[in-house]
C-alpha cells in the first residue's frame, strides 16, 4: 500500500488525493503503514551519511562520532512524526473552519502525503554534500507546497478558494514548527549534545 501511495503522489497526485479521500484507517494504523516508514528514510541516511561516508567540507572529510550522532538521529526521527502528527491535526482543526467533517485520519494522511517529497530526498543524506542536499531540499520543498495547495480541496471536499486560505494557514503553522525544532536543536546542543566529529 505504502508504494502505490508513493508512485500515485509523484506521478498522478489528482488521483492519489481521491484515493486517500476515500481510504479508510485510524490515526495509528496511518502512522505505523505509512509515517514510521517514511520518516526513517532521512533518519537512517542522515546516520549513515554523516558516522561513515562524513561530509566533503572543503577538500576535508568530517565523520561525526556514532555516539554524538544516534542521540540527534533518534531526535530527528521523532520531530518528524511530530511534524506529521501536528500538521495532520491542524489540517483537521482548520478543516472544521472551511466545513469539512473529514476525520483525524484523513486528515493525517494527507498531511504523510504533502511531507513524502521531503522524507523521499532524504535519501541524499546518504551522500553529505552539502550544495546537492540542498538542492534537492529546495525542489522537494517547491514539491511539498505544491501538493499542500493542491491536495486539500479534493480531500476535504471543499471549493478550491477555501483550499487555498487552509492551505495558506497550515503552511504558516508549518514554519512555526520548524523554527520551533531549530530553537530546540540549539538549546539541546548547547546542553551538551552536540554532534562530535572524529
Amino acid at each position: 500500500m505504502l508504494l502505490n501511495h508513493l508512485t500515485g503522489i509523484f506521478l498522478n497526485p489528482a488521483d492519489e488525493w481521491e484515493k486517500i479521500r476515500n481510504e479508510r484507517c485510524s490515526v495509528l494504523s496511518c502512522f505505523l503503514k505509512h509515517g514510521i516508514f517514511l520518516a526513517a528514510i532521512p533518519a537512517i541516511s542522515a546516520y549513515i551519511g554523516a558516522t561513515q561516508i562524513g561530509w566533503d567540507i572543503g577538500g576535508t572529510i568530517f565523520k561525526l562520532t556514532e555516539s554524538s550522532t544516534l542521540p540527534l538521529v533518534i531526535g530527528f526521527y521523532i520531530a518528524s512524526l511530530a511534524a506529521i502528527g501536528i500538521i495532520g491535526k491542524t489540517i483537521h482543526w482548520m478543516s472544521v473552519t472551511y466545513g469539512a467533517d473529514k476525520p483525524l485520519a484523513t486528515c493525517v494522511m494527507l498531511s504523510t502525503a504533502i511531507l513524502t517529497p521531503l522524507f523521499i530526498s532524504g535519501f541524499v543524506a546518504l551522500i553529505p554534500i552539502p550544495w546537492l542536499i540542498m538542492l534537492v531540499a529546495l525542489c522537494s520543498i517547491g514539491y511539498s507546497v505544491y501538493l499542500l495547495y493542491s491536495g486539500p480541496a479534493i480531500v476535504l471536499e471543499i471549493n478550491p478558494e477555501k483550499g487555498f486560505l487552509l492551505a495558506s494557514s497550515v503552511l504558516t503553522i508549518a514554519l512555526v514548527t520548524l523554527v520551533g525544532i531549530l530553537i530546540t536543536t540549539v538549546i539541546i546542543w548547547n546542553m551538551g549534545l552536540a554532534p562530535q566529529h572524529t
